[in-house]
């Protein structure tokens, strides 16, 4: 039986059809974006939906399908894939460079200092309050790293095909545990995804104006290939710390893919297996990290304050910060005018499951070392931290008042 025909749209919902993609300011994309960092809690997922809802749905500023193009293109790349994704949008609506710096600044500067804050007030702690104010901050680790695999493995690898990959990453991950074995965990998942994750996930979108010449691009991603290779020999042929640091954080940046998350195993690597920041620290951090808005690579301003030998302090917070986000805001801005041509290849969709599946795999063997075994010394910490995980999926509390509840149990039930 018809419906009928369908009913003609009210003036709100055809004007809401219509997106904005004209220009807009730059000083439009820096307030836009600055409200989004002081807003933005729940990691890179919820990020991507704080995005959605701003600057598609509230303001239009590019379509849906556009929105989802660019999501699956910085999924695709290495780096923080929220920042990416809002990079990409001030790039669009800003009208080039200027517009994706000024969203990345805004989006970024509220956690970089809140987090640069606490690691000046954590040095001022001591005795049992900083114990157990740590303690309870590396717990909130362990739940909302369990919570990033349980969800990630839910959308990423929801088959048998892309659930083997996840273990075949865990499993090279767990018995090699070297940022060399987490990258060859990424590309042995994307050459698997181009056998076993072919099926056919629908076309995209058109094309798109992108305010970014194929010049400018295929320059960012020499920039970004000159550093990866210049830094370490840099630093090593001029003994200078302060690019020992710069070449941590950036390989760091230029080789963690699926968000967020994922950077703690490589972070580890970099700053805690040389010296430089102790593992209680970094845990600390990690789990302070989880009580600010905006995007987790802003622990890196935490690291860099807190390392030592120098730079540390505010320049080495700024070092840190610059050096993580470059390599992801390279490459973003080297392949936004080529994606296009890319995204339409089955290949391409197919190396990408691949890719995600493996992510979820090296998500959990960091959930297990680490995280857990840095954090659950005792039954009460493995209660306090399911209770901060459950808190975290099923009642879906805000991340800052699980962190402030998980602290205060910490202290509370502390021996002696």
């Amino acid at each position: 039986m018809s419906a009928g025909p369908p009913a003609s749209p009210t003036g709100h919902e055809r004007h809401a059809a219509v997106p904005r993609d004209r220009p807009g300011g730059v000083g439009e994309v820096f307030l836009v974006f600055l409200r989004l960092g002081l807003t933005s809690f729940g990691g890179p997922i919820a990020h991507l939906g704080y995005f959605r809802q701003a600057l598609v749905t509230r303001r239009r500023w590019i379509d849906e399908a556009g929105y989802a193009d660019l999501v699956a293109l910085c999924q695709f790349l290495p780096g923080p894939a929220s920042s990416q994704v809002g990079f990409a949008l001030g790039v669009l609506r800003g009208g080039g460079l200027l517009g994706g710096l000024a969203a990345w600044t805004a989006f970024t500067l509220p956690s970089a200092l809140l987090l640069l804050a606490f690691a000046y007030g954590a040095s001022a702690l001591s005795g049992p309050v900083a114990e157990g104010l740590i303690h309870g901050l590396k717990l909130v680790a362990v739940a909302v790293v369990a919570q990033a695999v349980w969800g990630m493995a839910r959308s990423l690898a929801p088959d048998r095909s892309r659930a083997s990959l996840a273990l075949g990453a865990l499993l090279l991950t767990v018995f090699a545990p070297t940022a060399l074995s987490q990258i060859l965990a990424i590309a042995l998942g994307a050459a698997a995804g181009l056998v076993l994750c072919r099926s056919d996930d629908g076309p995209g979108s058109g094309p798109r104006a992108v305010p970014v010449s194929r010049r400018a691009g295929a320059l960012a991603g020499t920039v970004f290939l000159l550093l990866l290779i210049g830094l370490p020999v840099l630093a090593q042929e001029l003994g200078s710390h302060a690019l020992a640091v710069s070449d941590a954080f950036y390989r760091s940046g230029a080789f963690v893919f699926g968000g967020g998350h994922v950077v703690l195993p490589l972070l580890r690597s970099a700053v805690v297996e040389p010296g430089w920041v102790s593992p209680d620290r970094f845990l600390a951090g990690y789990g302070a990290a989880q009580a600010v808005p905006g995007p987790l690579f802003t622990v890196a301003a935490y690291l860099g304050a807190v390392a030592e030998p120098g730079p540390n302090g505010l320049p080495g917070a700024a070092l840190a910060l610059a050096a993580i986000f470059l390599p992801g805001l390279l490459l973003v801005y080297a392949a936004l005018p080529f994606w296009d041509a890319v995204r339409a290849r089955p290949a391409a969709r197919a190396a990408m499951r691949g890719t995600n599946a493996a992510v979820v795999g090296i998500l959990a063997a960091a959930l297990y070392d680490p995280v857990w075994t840095g954090a659950v010394v005792a039954p009460r910490d493995f209660a306090i931290a399911a209770v901060a995980f459950v808190l975290l999926t099923v009642w879906r509390a805000p991340p800052w008042s699980v962190v402030v509840l998980t602290v205060l149990g910490s202290l509370v039930l502390a021996p002696g």
